[in-house]
């Protein structure tokens, strides 16, 4: 008679590398709402999620490509100031539906200081909303208004045009020039507050 082996299967997230158990596990355990941060290749997506025994409820959601169906937002959808913008955008949300505290959840990306991710979470505190964080991990007020783009906009125009059309095309398509995103970005900014005040 043979024996029984005792190798358990990893559930089939986990195996895919889509979900880390373990820290899901401890998010969940505190209690609070999850601010749930995920990027893709042409977005920034941040939801309030919270868990249930049926399955995760999503309290609350935003997009970055409602930054530009919404409140005219002409650079990237992926960029840090679409970040901060989408995750000030998901924290007005939240305070609006009674959500005024969440725990972090940036998934399987690494926790790289001054990122994107991050960004998104500055976003969400300066809104209000009351997520525990670590210093030094937000990026700088110049990088989230976009002055870093802006300033390669400009040098980049002076020395190549053929690579500043190339690499800003999006852009100009839309009918923008890259070198104002500061100034664009506290426009869009401004008018997400008010249509929330």
């Amino acid at each position: 008679m043979g024996r029984r082996g005792r190798f358990k299967l990893p559930l089939k997230r986990r195996r895919k590398g889509l979900t880390n158990y373990y820290k899901r596990r401890k998010l969940i355990l505190s209690g609070k709402p999850r601010l749930v941060i995920r990027k893709t290749n042409r977005y920034i997506i941040a939801q309030i999620i919270e868990a249930l025994p049926g399955g995760d409820k999503v309290l609350v959601a935003a997009h970055s490509s409602e930054l530009m169906s919404k409140y005219g937002w002409k650079g990237d959808t992926n960029n840090t100031p679409a970040a901060y913008l989408t995750g000030y955008l998901v924290g007005l949300k939240a305070l609006k539906n009674g959500v005024k505290e969440a725990v972090a959840d940036i998934g399987l990306h690494r926790p790289i200081p001054r990122s994107r991710i991050f960004a998104v979470l500055k976003g969400a505190v300066d809104a209000g909303l009351h997520v525990p964080h670590g210093d030094g991990i937000f990026p700088d007020d110049s990088r989230i208004r976009g002055e870093h783009i802006a300033e390669y906009a400009k040098r980049i125009k002076q020395e190549d045009p053929v690579k500043y059309e190339k690499l800003f095309s999006c852009y100009i398509k839309r009918g923008f020039t890259p070198e104002n995103l500061p100034q664009h970005f506290d426009d869009v900014l401004s008018k997400i507050r008010e249509s929330f005040s």
